[in-house]
């Protein structure tokens, strides 16, 4: 009876689930931790953006890092000022509250020493005030665009330790241990096969491809006479492409691809540094000329209260009608509007800036006005602001003289306005962004060389060797396996593809050719946007350097009318909307005035921006171009070099 039950029961195989290992570089997964992956690709990532940054740009980056920095101004801020926060994470990722699952418990313990808030001698002092210099620092460590760009960088460095990931030698380990029992009807088997394997492949730049598998069966009956026997199996194979695809210069197209990643990523770090430092800078003397508007509105709204007390008196005493009196009740209402409104937008303006700088916007921080009295004191606009002399100004010619329009003059420029010629030729020695441009106009050549290689027929040579026998349950009464090379098996394979229907191929190449004509028209529009940039700069500057001097004259002239309307009004020689109009006058003249140094200011910026050669190092200071340094004739050579249609020897 059981044995007429075995007899009808279908096989079965119970199987242990087996164990796969997959190491790049003989390292075997399981045996690291987490963080030690994380440590590991930051330290591939550094090393690469270690070496790359001195090619790319002549100077290393120190303390170029995505760490969290260990404080923040933000994280300080939020504690001491005590600001409502939707989550702790408002304050850092220190301050986060992590899930279980969480698998980097050691995450929090790699900090970067970041902007150390014991820098700030007056932190503790209500409100913050921070100056120009180290709103910058602030920023570099507490804008959030800022971070992103550095982790864009970062990224493209682990995309090329990706890529060259391809080409290294490649080990994988497999082990299967099975258990099985087989019912037939009239034998049991019960036996385990492990069958451990090892496998590498290699990728070579020449195109050719290794892939050698070695393997071996441990075979073990449990019952009956519990023989056991070893497999030992050996499979080694080489692809050799011999036309298409077989050269370095395409198999390598892709690494290729990557390093040039790398340069572009950091030249565009280095294009936003300066533009993010000019932006910053902008805004900071944008909100002090807001600050500065209160000023003036604060000034003209006491003006105005005080010429309308002196309107009500004089009415009082019946020197001046009541019609006048309301016109200066008038402009009191539009001045103490002036100065609400001027508050307002100095409010707005700050909040802003502080968002860009990372800064919780409810946080107590104002600027340094110093920076903007500074500004004010340098030679370049004192020359503008000091009163003329009698002798500085110009005699009067007679009233029917010709009118001779006095154009700009260069006598008294900045030190930046810069030859137009001369700024344009360092602007396109120095901009990154045309260097990418030059640089995509060659990547698209590649691309046009690779198009046309697969454009060739396919010839790959593949050689096979096979050596030594496997085992199973079914022969584990044999003798162990052994690898002998006169009982192996060989094969040598010649494979063609001619290339008789390529029409995607085609496409694809002529698709290539369409791209690189782009790249090309690229370029232009790039060099093209340069040229205009600096010009439009150099522009600005005169236009700003004049302005300041008309609205320093028009401040000293709307000074002397409200002095002597105030004379004349009361000796009743004048009306109080003389003195009201002349006020008003004022009032515009000074805002005229600031906004004029501060636009020249930015543009002396803008240009170094746009000429490429203001100097952001990582914690967001900036060195300043010196036009002391520039020799015209230097900068004409360097040009030749890049004209075309010029001969080597003329050169």
């Amino acid at each position: 009876m059981p044995a007429r039950n075995r007899s009808i029961r279908s096989p079965r195989i119970l199987s242990l689930s087996g164990i796969i290992v997959t190491a790049g570089a003989l390292s075997i997964s399981g045996c690291k931790s987490p963080a030690d992956y994380r440590n590991q690709a930051d330290d591939v990532a550094q090393g690469i953006l270690d070496r790359a940054w001195p090619e790319a740009t002549g100077h290393s980056e120190d303390g170029f890092t995505i760490l969290p920095a260990e404080h923040t101004l933000r994280e300080r801020l939020l504690l001491d000022q005590r600001l409502p926060v939707i989550s702790p994470a408002s304050a850092g990722s220190t301050y986060d509250r992590r899930i279980e699952q969480w698998p980097d418990g050691s995450y929090n313990e790699s900090r970067s020493e970041g902007l150390s808030v014991l820098q700030y001698a007056h932190l503790d002092t209500e409100p913050l005030r921070l100056s120009l210099l180290e709103s910058l620092q602030v920023a570099a460590y507490n804008n959030r665009g800022y971070q992103s760009q550095k982790e864009s960088v970062y990224q493209s460095a682990l995309r090329l330790d990706l890529e060259r990931d391809a080409f290294r030698a490649t080990w994988s380990g497999v082990v299967d241990s099975v258990v099985s029992s087989s019912f037939n009807a009239n034998s049991e088997t019960h036996g385990v096969v492990t069958s451990p394997s090892l496998q590498v492949s290699k990728q070579f730049e020449n195109g050719m491809r290794f892939t050698s598998l070695l393997a071996v069966d441990l075979v073990n009956l449990l019952n009956g006479s519990k023989e056991s026997s070893t497999g030992l199996t050996l499979d080694t194979s080489l692809e050799i492409p011999l036309l298409r695809g077989s050269s370095r210069f395409v198999v390598t197209e892709p690494l290729t691809q990557a390093e040039r990643d790398v340069v572009y990523a950091i030249y565009g770090f280095e294009r936003f540094k300066r533009t993010f430092a000019v932006q910053i800078a902008s805004n900071y003397l944008s909100v002090l000329q807001q600050k500065d508007r209160v000023q003036n509105a604060v000034e003209n709204y006491e003006r105005v209260v005080a010429s309308t007390r002196r309107a009500r008196r004089l009415a009082d005493a019946g020197r001046l009608p009541g019609i006048q009196v309301d016109q200066s009740v008038q402009d009191e209402l539009r001045a103490r509007n002036s100065w609400i409104s001027a508050q307002q937008s100095y409010e707005r303006s700050l909040d802003s800036f502080k968002i860009t700088l990372g800064l919780p916007t409810d946080a107590i921080v104002e600027l340094d006005d110093s920076e903007f009295d500074e500004l004010l004191a340098t030679p370049r606009f004192q020359q503008y602001l000091e009163p003329l002399s009698n002798a500085d100004k110009p005699e009067t010619p007679p009233a029917d003289a010709p009118v001779v329009l006095a154009p700009p003059s260069d006598e008294d420029a900045g030190p930046y306005e810069l030859n137009e010629e001369a700024a344009i030729m360092i602007a396109l020695l120095n901009r990154l962004d045309l260097r990418v441009a030059v640089g995509e106009i060659v990547d698209a050549q590649r691309g046009v060389a690779i198009a046309a290689d697969n454009l060739r027929a396919d010839v790959t040579l593949l050689g096979r060797a096979s050596l030594g026998e496997s085992r199973s349950l079914s022969s584990a009464n044999q003798r162990d396996a052994q690898l002998r090379t006169d009982r192996g098996f060989y094969s040598l394979l010649l494979g063609i593809d001619l290339p008789i229907e390529r029409t995607s191929e085609r496409n694809s190449y002529r698709n290539a050719l369409i791209a690189y004509e782009q790249t090309v028209r690229s370029l232009q529009d790039a060099e093209d946007s340069v040229k205009l940039d600096v010009r439009g700069v150099l522009r600005n500057l005169l236009e700003a350097r004049e302005s300041i001097k008309i609205q320093a004259e028009a401040v000293r002239v709307a000074q002397r009318r409200v002095d002597s309307t105030n004379l004349f009004l009361q000796a009743g020689r004048a009306e109080i909307r003389d003195l009201l109009e002349a006020q008003n006058a004022l009032n515009s003249a000074q805002d005229a005035l600031t906004n004029a140094v501060v636009n020249y200011r930015i543009g002396e910026l803008e240009l170094q921006r746009d000429l490429g050669v203001l100097t952001v190092r990582s914690d967001g200071l900036w060195s300043e171009f010196d036009p002391d340094e520039i020799d015209l004739q230097i900068l004409r050579d360097q040009m030749i070099q890049s004209r075309p249609g010029v001969p080597e020897g003329d050169a």
